[in-house]
């Protein structure tokens, strides 16, 4: 079976899964080393990873109930799909329709590549999915988003409590606010991510070489070899702004950082001063746990206004690594820019998700709320 640490290794190989399908009986003789070693090279990391976790899933639970997997069939998924609805994924949270329908297409998958029976294609799985999507709602749940003066209508006014900038502030490090290396690296790594929209997984991939400018208005490109959007590493390009240039430059400065990856670890002692700025760039889980610390460190030193910590924590759990994306695109949407626009800057293909990022603001600006701004007048 699977192990967390396996899970969470940075590289999953095509070996990692034949591996753990040899470990179970009936499987090892079945196995077609090379149509695997095919799908793996043509998914992309993520899949990789999601696939084979997904999996370990569906056979911990074969195991509990002493099930041979290689035999399954589809009564036993349609059970398997009620025991996954009360339960939480692997960052704690509550199982979303779209997290469950996954483990079933990659269960159903992995039986394929074994050229077996596939027991997730049966009606009665169908009937138990849409079953599952009604009881836990069919809504995806949305990151809060992060954008640069907060939750704001009017984008010229006053930043609120929770904002960018407010974490930008809360980045500096000490009683004289100093900027040490690792408020640099944060400071840099935040204007990165707005700037950009970076996915975590791109954004700790970003290396010094992919940095062009800064031009002579100070700002600059970022090259983007490879992203979730591009699998086939055709490559594209980002706007990073004056600010940000300067933000990277005094942190590859700082860090001595002239070849390898931008974003990289850096270990502390035990009073917070650095001990060593290393060469391996963050782990992807790293991105969203930065931001829910700076989040922390904004409340203690009073950036927060009255927030008490019942609100802090509700805070905290919305925040993740795909909180400044959002905020990105709910910027956008205040600036009034156009879908198509806002689509082609930060790479993103289906206008259903950047919709849904601006839904709450439409109805700030929808017809309801200009027509009881007309009756208030």
């Amino acid at each position: 079976m699977l192990s967390n640490n396996i899970l969470a290794a940075a590289s999953v190989e095509p070996a990692d899964l034949i591996d753990d399908l040899r470990a179970v009986e009936h499987w090892s003789e079945r196995i077609d080393v090379e149509r695997l070693d095919a799908a793996f090279r043509a998914w992309a990391h993520n899949s990789r990873r999601a696939f084979r976790a997904d999996l370990a899933i569906w056979l911990r639970w074969c195991r509990t109930n002493r099930l041979d997997p290689a035999r399954a069939v589809a009564s036993e998924v349609a059970r398997f799909i009620p025991s996954l609805v009360p339960g939480e994924d692997r960052q704690g949270r509550p199982r979303a329709a779209a997290t469950i329908k996954r483990y079933i297409v990659h269960v159903g998958r992995a039986y394929r590549l074994l050229r077996l029976v596939d027991p997730t294609d049966d009606e009665l799985v169908a009937y138990e999915l849409k079953a599952a999507r009604k009881k836990v709602g069919s809504k995806q749940r949305q990151a809060l988003g992060l954008r640069f003066k907060g939750d704001v209508v009017d984008l010229d006014g006053p930043e609120a409590a929770l904002s960018l900038k407010t974490l930008l502030k809360a980045c500096r490090r000490g009683s004289y606010g100093r900027l040490d290396a690792l408020a640099l690296r944060n400071i840099a790594m935040l204007r990165v991510a707005y700037d950009t929209g970076l996915r975590r997984s791109e954004l700790v991939r970003v290396e010094v070489a992919h940095i062009e400018g800064p031009d002579s208005d100070g700002a600059g490109r970022l090259f983007i070899p490879f992203s979730k959007t591009d699998q086939e590493g055709e490559g594209d390009y980002a706007f990073l702004s004056p600010a940000t240039m300067s933000a990277l430059k005094d942190w590859l400065s700082e860090g001595r950082l002239k070849t390898g990856p931008v974003f990289c670890q850096i270990k502390t002692h035990f009073d917070g001063s650095i001990a060593m700025i290393c060469k391996n760039a963050l782990h992807p889980n790293s991105v969203g746990e930065i931001y829910k610390r700076l989040v922390r460190t904004a409340h203690e030193r009073g950036l927060l206004g009255q927030m008490g910590e019942v609100e802090l924590e509700r805070v905290v759990k919305s925040i993740s690594s795909h909180s400044i994306r959002v905020g990105v695109a709910q910027d956008n949407f205040a600036a009034e820019e156009s879908l198509g626009a806002i689509m082609q800057a930060y790479r993103w293909k289906d206008p259903r998700t950047v919709l849904r990022y601006g839904e709450k603001l439409a109805v700030r600006g929808g017809a309801s709320a200009r027509m009881a701004k007309r009756f208030a007048q």
